[in-house]
């Protein structure tokens, strides 16, 4: 039988091979060139672009404004291309075009808007109802019975909410659900007040604040409970600050207090301070990714002279002298904004100018989102801006 034959080996063609390795080196490049300069190339205006790509906006960078409903102590929040506010006519939650997609009208005596990234928690302070919206409708609402009143509510990323309420029989009640509306773990505390609590970013853990008595003092703690077990796996001495609002970020807790700002380790237990020394605390946004936003003032009355920005390790990261009275604020991502009568200025974590607004057509609130792009509003209309 004749042999049979042997294949015959394919040549390579070396051009191809090139360009293989042009296009490999060009990749490698390309990514190198974006991590190194990341700022300089602003990823951030690419991802506004796709974003907003077919929203219309003026030579400034607003887009066309729309009515709101309006009301007393009106507060707003950016969710994933969107706007919610809350005020005293209620709950509205609308599309960055104006569309309307959940609403809940009703006269709250003490409005509150509490907001994630992803989802925002509408109630009355000392009342009984709230209301949470996410991806465009709302999702879950609560009434208290028995008389209870509602401290506060939060919501994380991933639409679990955490509700403290004081309620009969006890001094204070934590209540998680998950982002069916499902209660995952309910806390009750007879022996010391709950002040606040807040959920970790990826729901396994609750950090409750607690205030008691001791020897004629106040004190605080923060107790860590995983939300499968009714005992704190951890609780951390916070000296007596009193809280007043709270940020659970992946690696730290923080806490602000009337003359101080803590972040807590909840592996470590350790505690990092920064103090206000002789300052006056005139407000403070915990939204920033790693940083928080302080104003501060050099009098108990009158507005803040002092913008801050503060690392996890209580260190200041940069601080700027306020020449014009700050109408409103907000962080998030690695931005934060600062709203006067006469323009927006939205800037870096250390505080560079990255985008200013000059003409805010009387705007009086303001809202940032993680790409530094804005919501704008007055008592009557709202708008979001494009930084150009």
């Amino acid at each position: 039988a004749p042999a049979p034959k042997a294949k015959k080996q394919k040549k390579s063609n070396p051009l191809l091979r090139l360009l293989a390795l042009v296009v490999t080196a060009a990749l490698v490049l390309g990514a190198l060139v974006l991590v190194v300069y990341r700022d300089e190339l602003n990823l951030d205006a690419l991802k506004r672009w796709l974003a907003y790509r077919s929203l219309t906006t003026s030579e400034t960078g607003q887009a066309q404004p729309f009515t709101h409903a309006g009301g007393d102590k009106l507060s707003l929040a950016y969710l994933e291309s969107s706007a919610l506010l809350a005020s005293s006519a209620g709950a509205h939650y609308y599309s960055l075009t104006g569309e309307k997609y959940a609403e809940e009208v009703l006269a709250p005596e003490n409005p509150v808007l509490s907001a994630s990234a992803t989802a925002g928690v509408v109630y009355d302070a000392g009342g009984q109802s709230l209301f949470l919206f996410r991806k465009g409708q709302e999702t879950f609402s609560l009434t208290l019975e028995g008389g209870g009143d509602l401290l506060s509510a939060r919501v994380n990323d991933s639409g679990w909410l955490t509700v403290t309420a004081q309620q009969s029989g006890y001094k204070g009640v934590v209540t998680v659900y998950n982002a069916e509306g499902g209660q995952v773990i309910q806390i009750s505390l007879s022996s010391t007040f709950v002040v606040d609590a807040a959920l970790s970013p990826d729901c396994k853990t609750v950090a409750v604040i607690t205030m008691g008595q001791e020897e004629g003092s106040f004190y605080s703690r923060v107790l860590f409970y995983p939300v499968d077990q009714t005992e704190p796996s951890a609780q951390v001495s916070l000296g007596g600050i009193t809280a007043l609002d709270l940020d659970y970020e992946e690696e730290q807790l923080w806490i602000l207090g009337e003359d101080r700002l803590l972040t807590v380790d909840p592996e470590e237990g350790s505690v990092q301070t920064y103090s206000f020394g002789r300052l006056y605390l005139k407000g403070c946004s915990l939204g920033g990714d790693g940083f928080a936003l302080l104003l501060l003032g050099r009098y108990r009355a009158g507005s803040a002279s002092l913008a801050a920005t503060i690392s996890p390790q209580g260190e200041v990261l940069a601080q700027t002298d306020l020449t014009a009275q700050v109408l409103d604020f907000d962080s998030a991502g690695r931005y934060c904004a600062l709203l006067t009568g006469s323009s927006l200025t939205v800037l870096s974590q250390e505080l560079i100018p990255y985008s200013t607004l000059e003409s805010t057509m009387g705007a009086r609130y303001t809202a940032l989102a993680s790409d530094g792009s804005a919501l704008l509003a007055d008592d009557q209309e709202l708008w979001l801006y494009l930084p150009q």
